[in-house]
């Protein structure tokens, strides 16, 4: 019978899962380059070792440049600014501190079911007297320009709706002067509608930004693609009034300043405070009809009784 041959013990390092027995350039190459950004920056947070290999700038310049293609570079501090959602419940404020800036950098990448379809960034000065006294709006596209896709075009109502999960976007706002960033969009669309006269798809993105909408409109044809032929961004007030660029700086500085908090979830939040805003405006809309209402039956009544008053003083005069 053949003797049993024991295999030799394992060393300790091995037995408790030490991070000592991995050589640290397999950890930095082979390792850290594969995770996400939430991870790489948990990782940071095990010991001394992961703390100093995730501190380099080449795994977070990647990170950023995967997951934003609009940028070719992004420290650490750039990824945790835009990464993390930024406080919910910015609204206007009689404070008159607004950005410092003299422009703002909008960067803007959109994915159709994780893939790769439009990426761009736009430069907007907010120091004009036109821009803080117009109607705030970014537009991504020029009138004339046209992303073309290979996303079928929806041809039921049903298949539109199927959209509201397919894309993603994320809309990076950075203050150069200030070196901050965060991310204005929610990710995910929070509604998909057939306009009522041209036909095109407009998806909405619900914005951290208190009235704030994203709008991306794809044309197309039955059988055909999609295109996609307007990317803006706008707020808007309870009253569905366009707020002008003074009030939007208010309300932008309060974000970059504001508390950042955790991402997960942020596309179920961000839904459900998009249709919680539409109800209000749809409340306050019909609580106006209602006071209007009423306020033109006092009118009629008031012209009724003055109008048979003098109708009966010239009568009996």
């Amino acid at each position: 019978m053949a003797s049993s041959v024991e295999a030799p013990p394992p060393s300790s390092s091995v037995v408790n899962g030490s991070l000592s027995a991995v050589h640290s350039d397999i950890l930095e190459t082979h390792i850290l380059t594969r995770l996400d950004g939430p991870t790489l920056a948990s990782a940071a947070c095990v010991s001394s070792q992961l703390s100093s290999l995730t501190s380099k700038q080449s795994l977070w310049t990647n990170i950023c440049h995967s997951t934003w293609p609009s940028t070719d570079t992004g420290p650490r501090s750039f990824f945790s600014n835009s990464f993390t959602n930024p406080d919910p419940d910015i609204t206007t404020t009689t404070n008159h501190d607004h950005c410092r800036s003299s422009e703002l950098i909008s960067a803007v990448d959109i994915y159709h079911r994780n893939e790769f379809v439009f990426s761009k960034v736009v430069e907007t000065e907010t120091e004009s007297g036109w821009f803080m006294c117009s109607p705030f709006r970014v537009d991504i596209l020029d009138p004339k320009d046209m992303v073309p896709t290979r996303i079928p075009y929806p041809d039921t109502d049903n298949t539109c709706r199927e959209l509201e999960e397919d894309f993603m976007l994320s809309w990076v706002l950075i203050d150069p002067i200030g070196l901050r960033a965060m991310n204005l969009s929610t990710y995910k669309a929070v509604s998909v509608q057939r306009h009522w006269l041209s036909g095109e798809i407009q998806i909405r993105f619900g914005s951290i930004l208190s009235g704030g909408q994203i709008v991306v409109t794809c044309g197309g044809t039955k059988g055909g693609e999609m295109h996609v032929s307007e990317v803006c961004l706008q707020v808007e007030d309870m009253d569905g009034m366009h707020l002008n660029g003074k009030d939007i700086l208010v309300i932008l500085e309060r974000g970059f300043e504001g508390k950042r908090g955790n991402i997960k979830g942020r596309e179920v939040k961000g839904k459900k405070r998009y249709e919680e805003y539409m109800e209000r405006r749809r409340e306050r809309k019909e609580k106006k009809l209602k006071r209007e209402g009423r306020l033109d039956m006092l009118c009629v009544v008031c012209g009724v009784i003055i109008f048979s008053f003098l109708g009966s003083f010239i009568f009996w005069r």
